[in-house]
């Protein structure tokens, strides 16, 4: 089997493929909250456990959702219904459009041209103008209460999801996706992502502003942007 063949597998429901320009991105309808994804990337990368590259957010907590619509929060938003209580895998997207990449003053941020948004820790000087820029929260600071960065005045470095691309170079798809166990968090190109959102009847949970950060304005349009 050829690598482009191999990228193109279907792994498992959620992980469609590997490897250049995949996406990864969550199906809000689908995640129940169950800190799956948190582990299997804390135990994958071996960070502790406050420490977090992926983390759950959610809102609404305790509230239900408008009649009919109480399971499916992403058709309640699209309505401008209330979605109920809802829980969003929070992690970098690896934007097209990156405001983290746009906003640091030393390049330490870098869209590469396979796609992943990479961080140099060499160069980062732990300003945090990334963390007020992405509109997810997917920057984190892990040292940023260490000796050397409170004397010195910095933030620490910037730590985030890498969407596990080492996995990804050997054909696995991200930690946090191959073990969820709800296939909340979808990886693949934007049209495979775009197509099993369809197919869920789950839609894109976020607006039409967030969509084009993610995927950029033109891949944005098969979300329906």
């Amino acid at each position: 089997m050829s690598t482009n063949e191999s990228n193109t597998e279907i792994i498992g429901q959620g992980v469609m493929s590997t490897g250049e320009d995949t996406r990864i991105f969550p199906d809000v309808a689908a995640c129940i909250d169950c800190g799956g994804c948190v582990v299997a990337c804390n135990r994958t990368w071996d960070t502790p456990r406050d420490e977090q590259r992926i983390s759950i957010s959610t809102m609404l907590e305790g509230e239900e959702g408008a009649e009919g619509l109480n399971a499916n929060p992403n058709q309640a938003m699209a309505q401008g219904e209330k979605p109920g209580e809802t829980s969003i895998p929070m992690q970098c997207y690896h934007c097209e459009n990156a405001p983290c990449v746009s906003v640091c003053p030393v390049d330490a941020l870098v869209k590469k041209d396979d796609g992943f948004v990479d961080v140099r820790d060499d160069v980062c000087i732990g300003c945090q103008y990334c963390l007020s820029a992405c509109p997810f929260g997917a920057p984190q600071f892990p040292g940023a209460n260490d000796g050397s960065a409170e004397i010195f005045g910095t933030g620490g470095t910037m730590d985030k999801c890498t969407m596990c691309q080492e996995r990804q170079d050997v054909g696995k798809g991200p930690a946090c996706a191959e073990e969820c166990a709800t296939d909340a968090i979808l990886v693949g190109t934007s049209d495979q992502i775009a197509d099993e959102l369809d197919k869920r009847d789950s839609g894109a949970f976020f607006n039409d502003e967030a969509m084009e950060i993610v995927f950029g304005e033109d891949d944005a349009e098969a979300f329906g942007v």
